[in-house]
């Protein structure tokens, strides 16, 4: 039913999030994941379900940013240096895996009895695997980062690449009188030169504008106003594109890469994530609406067969290409069980084919539908395929990640007491990640060769962008007691991996600290105190044997003090909260 007015607006965004907080957890807890959960709330409250929307298309359009937001994101992790070792698998692999595809799929179209240009289109659609669904399956499970994962996401970027020559392949075939080929050519060129210059526009800008403008903000000390520039850089970097003729997706992903040596990358990324995620959800839970179940009643046939003809064949196809690029039985599979459906962008290439006339409005619904389908699916044949090969998975990989595996430390805070901290960590050879949220500090360090990133320790997203739920150990060494102590109770509870290694100001200061659970922490006076003490009974005339005694006993009578100093605490912080409840209760009574 339709809903009119603010009323019926209200409406449906509690529906929206209601659909989504009942579905995802429970699709979550019988094991068949968040994707698969949106897609079904989505079609349970869409105009084929209860009817709450009936206009699936205007979600999705809204909804697509959730996508940039994620490629954005992808693109903070892929240095310009780390991108270009990569562009052998993105051109290699990646043009052989959509080149073999498109010829196999393009087949099967011909094979169901439609023409050459209506069967490369679908076919090509079909290519085009959804990057959304991959990344979030492949977050799910902590692979972005490892070989296999790499992989997957150089061929899912080169897809989403290939999207432009597609689109400017359908004009060509799009029905034409002879004397329009000249102006259409002309048109071509001058697209072509707009989407060149809006690609220059955005690296001139990521290279020489955005760095100064983040540390303009930093230095503001305004929060909302640093999450508000992380959205202007992501929508701005998107509508440059669009208005390029170019990928939405892949202008937000250039902005992430030219940001990803930047100070200020860790923020930035902690900054997105809640809108990222939220989007992304409703992207599938707009994918799920779109759903057409009286096109799949009509032709149930045809698109029951075309889902299983075209997802198998494109996962032969899949993992033949990765075994000839000599990946293993494991990862070619897994690659193939992942990326065998089509995606976001092929509802982008139908749209157009339709406009242009190269397809008509049946095949783009039953198209539309079977993408929907294989989308679904996937979901499903990743729960299949981890059951089925859990063994073989684990005994391949897991003693090799370990073995290869080495050891993180964060530090929090860059001062006087994290260079030093720092120096026996890098003479070690482990990877070391610093965030400061003081920018003259992070120029300070840039100068000595380090490469400090900005951030604000005291919240739990900016720890976990900055790696500290893989680290080892997490160093807080600010120059500010109470938020020391406020981010060592965060990273206990949100790190339980890591060692929390706390610099404390004084005994009061340590006994916080105790409380709040640090594993160590030693007091920044301490211990150049008692060698000053140790060189100063050398110099009454003790060996050093007897010295070494005396600050012995020292140390023993220090750390006896403050082990009653940290029980009493303890007992009266118990004694206070007895007392508050009797208190409570004699009110009661």
């Amino acid at each position: 039913m339709a809903m009119e007015g603010g009323a019926g607006s209200l409406i449906q965004v509690v529906s929206l999030l209601g659909a989504a907080v009942v579905a995802v957890p429970l699709f979550k807890r019988i094991g068949l994941g968040a994707v698969l959960g949106y897609l079904v709330a989505g079609l349970a409250i869409g105009p084929f379900g209860a009817g709450l929307f009936t206009d699936p298309q205007g979600i999705l359009h809204i909804a697509e940013l959730g996508v940039v937001m994620f490629l954005f994101v992808i693109g903070l992790e892929m240095r310009p240096s780390h991108l270009w070792s990569l562009r052998r698998t993105i051109f290699g692999l990646g043009s052989l895996q959509g080149v073999v595809c498109g010829l196999l799929l393009t087949l099967v179209g011909v094979a169901f009895g439609f023409s050459w240009p209506v069967s490369f289109i679908s076919a090509m659609g079909f290519v085009l695997t959804s990057t959304a669904i991959v990344m979030q399956l492949l977050g799910e499970r902590g692979d972005v980062a490892a070989p296999r994962g790499q992989k997957i996401v150089a061929i899912l970027l080169f897809e989403d690449l290939l999207i432009v020559p597609l689109l400017a392949l359908v004009a060509f075939m799009a029905p034409q009188a002879a004397g329009e080929l000249a102006a259409s050519a002309s048109q071509r060129w001058v697209a072509v030169g707009t989407a060149v210059a809006a690609i220059g526009v955005l690296v001139a800008v990521g290279l020489w504008l955005l760095n100064p403008l983040f540390r303009v903000l930093a230095n503001a000390k305004a929060r909302e106003v640093m999450t508000a520039a992380a959205l202007l850089v992501v929508l701005g970097s998107a509508l440059l594109m669009q208005l390029g003729g170019l990928s939405m997706a892949m202008g937000a992903f250039l902005a992430g890469v030219l940001l990803s040596e930047s100070t200020f990358r860790h923020q930035l990324e902690a900054d997105i994530e809640p809108f990222r995620g939220l989007l992304l959800g409703l992207f599938f839970l707009g994918v799920g609406m779109s759903l057409d179940l009286a096109v799949v009643a009509r032709n149930w046939q045809l698109i029951a067969s075309g889902v299983l003809s075209l997802m198998v064949v494109k996962a032969l196809c899949i993992y033949g290409v990765a075994r000839l690029a000599k990946s293993s039985h494991a990862d070619a599979l897994d690659r193939a069980v992942l990326m065998a459906q089509g995606g976001e962008f092929a509802f982008v290439l139908f749209s157009a084919a339709l406009a242009a006339g190269v397809i008509d409005p049946v095949v783009n619904a039953n198209m539309t539908a079977i993408v929907v389908l294989s989308m679904a699916l996937t979901p499903l044949m990743v729960l299949l395929h981890k059951r089925f090969a859990r063994q073989a998975v684990a005994s391949m990989a897991g003693v090799e990640a370990v073995a290869e595996r080495t050891a993180n430390v964060l530090i929090v805070g860059f001062g006087r007491v994290g260079q030093i901290a720092s120096q026996g960590v890098l003479a070690r050879g482990a990877s070391l990640t610093i965030i400061d949220n003081d920018t003259q500090v992070i120029r300070d360090a840039q100068a000595y060769g380090f490469k400090v990133y900005y951030g604000d320790g005291s919240r739990a997203d900016v720890l976990h962008a900055a790696g500290a739920h893989t680290a080892s150990a997490v160093l807080v060494c600010i120059n500010d007691r109470a938020a020391a102590t406020h981010i060592a109770e965060l990273a206990k509870q949100a790190c339980p991996q890591a060692r929390i290694l706390v610099r404390a100001f004084d005994r009061e200061h340590a006994i916080e600290l105790a409380q709040a659970g640090a594993d160590f922490f030693v007091r920044e006076t301490f211990e150049s105190a008692m060698l000053l003490g140790r060189e100063a009974v050398l110099a009454t005339g003790a060996t050093v044997e007897e010295a070494d005694d005396i600050m012995g006993e020292v140390r023993r009578r220090d750390t006896d003090r403050f082990d009653l100093e940290l029980a009493g605490g303890l007992f009266a912080g118990r004694a206070l909260v007895l007392r508050n409840e009797a208190q409570k209760d004699d009110a009661g009574a």
